[in-house]
């Protein structure tokens, strides 16, 4: 991937700028929120922390440094990479802004996640 910026914002709390390359990266779809009424350009499930590893996580910030240390193995996976690859292609060299409905965005997925994609 280019060197770009990557932020991180909430889905509750984005700006309308529509510039960035805009990603939702949970797994679940956040509550609350109409489809219709919220502007992302791609929904990258496959790119979220899976299933079993985000239950085990539960947010217990306690366990955030094996939560990201497990998921940066998850991401380091072949089948990650193919989706890291692609989003890389549909940015076409924009920005990404990483959306999570996640409160505690500094002991998260997508933080990780964002951090992930900075180094590689």
């Amino acid at each position: 991937m280019p060197h770009r910026t990557v932020t991180v914002e909430r889905v509750y709390d984005h700006p309308a700028d529509e510039e960035p390359f805009r990603v939702l990266v949970d797994r679940l779809w956040p509550r609350g929120l109409r489809r219709d009424a919220f502007h992302y350009d791609e929904w990258a499930q496959n790119l979220a922390p899976s299933t079993d590893l985000r239950k085990w996580y539960s947010h217990d910030t306690s366990l955030f440094t094996e939560f990201r240390d497990r998921y940066r193995t998850e991401l380091a996976s072949p089948a990650a990479g193919d989706a890291i690859a692609r989003l890389d292609e549909r940015a076409d060299g924009r920005a990404l802004v990483l959306l999570t409905a996640t409160r505690d965005v500094e002991h998260s997925g997508a933080r990780v996640l964002a951090d992930y994609l900075r180094e590689h």
